[in-house]
Formats: C-alpha cells, structure tokens, sequence
C-alpha cells in the first residue's frame, strides 16, 4: 500500500501531510514568512474557516525545556510541506485542547497514560 510519503511532496495537499505526521508523530519541514522550519505538528484545527495547525519549532534555540511550548500556523501560510523520517515525542504539557474557545479541533496527536485523546 502507497503512504503520502511515497508521493513527491508537490502532489499532496499540505492538509493531508500534516495529518500523517500528527498520526505518526513525525516531523514537517516547510516555509513559513520565508523561513524554513522544522515542525513537530500536535494540532490540525479550524480557526474561522480556515485550517492551522498546533506545533512545536524543533528548529527553535529554546533556553531550557520549561521554555518550548506549541506555536499556531496557518496552513495556507506553509509551502514546501515535507514528511521527515524524524519523529518526535509530543510535548508533555499538550492536552488535546484547541488554543482558542471558538477553534474546532479536527485532528490531535493521540495522548498516552492518564490523559484522553483530543
């Protein structure tokens, strides 16, 4: 069976990249505001209409481990969507809950131990 993987990265919606690597926890590079990322995706939401996701800059310098938290990207502001062979561990403080009250989560990384998949 072909995976999106397998695909040249031009022929696959950016939506549908995203939605691998949440479910196989692995990695995204793309650009975003001209800037080439490494993102950890945790979060696919609906925010007005409009598709973001809920990821973590593993590309970022971040000071200390307390400091990393979750950024919001608006899908349609990504280019270049690839899949990474890297995986990534989700971060502990994420709990499935979309950043704002009106966001409609559509898609979350699936959450182990005491806490409930969103």
């Amino acid at each position: 069976m072909q995976q999106i993987s397998d695909l040249p990265p031009q022929a696959i919606a950016p939506e549908k990249i995203v939605i691998e690597a949440i479910a196989r926890q692995r990695l995204i590079c793309a650009r975003y505001n001209g800037a080439e990322m490494v993102l950890a995706p945790h979060m696919l939401f609906m925010r007005h209409g409009d598709l973001y996701i809920s990821a973590f800059n593993a590309a970022k310098n971040w000071r200390s481990l307390e400091e990393r938290r979750l950024g919001h990207f608006k899908l349609a502001g990504l280019s270049g969507v690839r899949l990474r062979e890297e995986g990534f561990v989700p971060l502990p403080d994420f709990d499935g809950t979309p950043p704002r009250e009106d966001d409609q989560n559509l898609f979350a990384v699936e959450l182990t131990g005491n806490r409930a998949a969103a």
